[in-house]
Order: structure tokens, then sequence, then C-alpha cells
């Protein structure tokens, strides 16, 4: 997998908001009688983030989605409480992440927020973002 990741140029990867390894599903998983949560529960959840998010830009002429948002936007509805400034500051130093990689993390960690139908970023929504940086190039080095 390094081979193929480090063909990608650190700033295209950068681009991509989201980054996740899948390993292989177990056969203990596959085989399971438990149940997941159903595709039209995630729907209903995907749509009612949709739906503040529509709400949230409905006044802005520069997009409908936390994706679109500006630098503007972003100090508006992407407020940390001061232990997440923390951990975004270590992420950010540790992991080497660039200005770009900071704005996506506060993005996906708004719309993981809406998911959760949080009115606030939590701690462990800026975390699950940061994650979501794991093929960053500077951690492949």
């Amino acid at each position: 997998m390094e081979n193929y990741r480090n063909r990608i140029s650190g700033p295209l990867l950068d681009r991509i908001d989201i980054h996740v390894e899948t390993p292989a599903v177990e056969f203990k998983d596959l085989n399971s009688d438990e149940r997941a949560e159903p595709s039209a529960a995630i729907r209903e959840r995907v749509m009612a983030a949709r739906e503040k998010q529509a709400e949230r830009f409905a006044s802005s002429r520069k997009g409908r989605t936390n994706a679109e948002m500006s630098n503007a936007q972003l100090k508006t509805h992407c407020r940390l409480d001061p232990a997440s400034q923390e951990m975004l500051r270590l992420a950010m130093s540790e992991l080497q992440l660039s200005a770009r990689a900071y704005d996506r993390i506060l993005k996906v960690s708004r719309t993981i927020a809406d998911l959760a139908d949080s009115p606030a970023i939590r701690i462990e929504h800026l975390a699950e973002a940061i994650q979501y940086r794991t093929l960053d190039r500077n951690l492949w080095r």
C-alpha cells in the first residue's frame, strides 16, 4: 500500500476529506447473528444532518453544506472548546498536518456533530475527524 500511496501527491491527497483504511472483514463478523444498523436508519440520520446544514447556510450564497464552508463560516460554525482546541493543536503539530487539513478536519468534525445531532462540536467528534487524516503524507514517512 505504501508504494501505491507514494504515487499520490501530497497536495492531491490533502484535498480528500476522509481517508479510511478498511481491513478485511473477519469470518466471525460475517457469520455473526448480530444485526447491523438498518440502512433506513442511517439514511434518516444523514437526511436530518443535511437538513441542519441547509438551515445553517440558508442565507449564504457561497454554499449549502459543511464541505463548502468559507473561512468566515468555519469560524462561526466550528467553534471548539479549549480542550478540543488543544487536541487539534497537538494533532497539527505531531502529525505535521497542513492548513488545508486543518480546515478539512473542522468541516468533517461539524458534519460528525450534525450526524450525532449535536449543536456543538465535541472532543469526540474532533478526534474522529482527526482519525480520518491517517493517509496524510507525513504519517507515511
